[in-house]
């Protein structure tokens, strides 16, 4: 790391990669090394791909480049990470959520499922300088909230009963 970014990502990347193998081990159908293997080269994926754009003084700058996305197209790092393991798109687009944003940020790591879903935060620092953490009262910190995910809110009106 020949500029201060890199330790300095360390635990950024390392959370979002974290996260992203967690949703492919929540799947199942991958074995413990294929996911220890994918973690690492998402890792230096990631590391690589965002060396000159991390900007510790002005988090924001460059986030839409950092972002990771899935999208009806597979993001490159988690589809060339995964490619090393040996997982094609078609599978990964079985494994992981069809839409998955992940904004990967000097001091806050966040994400969201669905077009629509809420941000969750899955990192946060505060920024050296003393500044005040900005406000979350927009964002929910999600513990988990991957796990349940998967199926709709709406699907609990089965659970009404009719008083005759």
């Amino acid at each position: 790391a020949g500029s201060g970014a890199g330790v300095a990502m360390r635990t950024e990347i390392s959370t979002a990669a974290a996260f992203l193998t967690r949703l492919l081990r929540a799947a199942g159908g991958v074995g413990e090394e294929q996911l220890r293997c994918f973690r690492e080269c998402l890792q230096e994926a990631m590391r690589e791909h965002y060396k000159h754009h991390w900007f510790p003084l002005v988090p924001s700058k460059g986030s839409g480049y950092r972002c990771i996305r899935i999208n009806h197209k597979m993001d490159p790092l988690i589809g060339k990470a995964a490619g090393m393991i040996g997982l094609s798109h078609e599978r990964l687009f079985q494994l992981l959520p069809s839409e998955l944003t992940l904004w990967v940020d000097p001091f806050e790591v966040s994400y969201r499922i669905g077009e629509d879903g809420s941000i969750c935060v899955l990192y946060e620092s505060p920024q050296p300088g003393g500044k005040a953490a900005k406000q979350l009262e927009s964002r929910t910190s999600c513990k988990e909230e991957w796990r349940t995910g998967r199926s709709s809110p709406s699907k609990s009106y089965n659970m009404m009963t009719v008083s005759s």
